[in-house]
């Protein structure tokens, strides 16, 4: 976490809605948000901020969200994720269980409700 102990999440969706409303919730909860329509727009915010976590939708145009949690991860090997998807048959590849993710950083789109994603993060940072 950041030295001012508020939480940094990157929001990676190519849906402005989802992308808005996660945002608008997490802020409600005092994280810091920041958010991308793409893999290369989160790339930069990840260059440029002390993010503690993403949560990335994996059909992203251009670089896939697996793909964008890899660089991100050699970017910043301390930073944890969390994957949104619509695919149903998206099964974890051996990448990403390689750095520590498991199904707790899996959720389904659409999220009914969006205290899920508020119980993953603190699970996942140990808050």
């Amino acid at each position: 976490m950041t030295m001012d102990n508020q939480v940094k999440i990157l929001i990676v969706d190519d849906e402005p809605g989802i992308r808005e409303s996660f945002s608008d919730f997490l802020e409600d909860f005092e994280f810091d948000v920041f958010a991308a329509e793409n893999a290369e727009q989160a790339l930069k915010i990840v260059e440029s901020e002390n993010l503690d976590i993403a949560i990335i939708d994996l059909h992203l145009p251009g670089i896939s969200g697996d793909t964008l949690i890899l660089r991100c991860h050699s970017m910043k090997p301390e930073m944890k994720f969390l994957i949104h998807t619509g695919s149903f048959e998206y099964r974890l590849p051996d990448e990403l269980k390689a750095i520590g993710m498991g199904p707790e950083n899996m959720f389904l789109k659409p999220i009914p409700d969006l205290m899920v994603l508020i119980d993953a993060i603190n699970k996942i940072l140990g808050l």
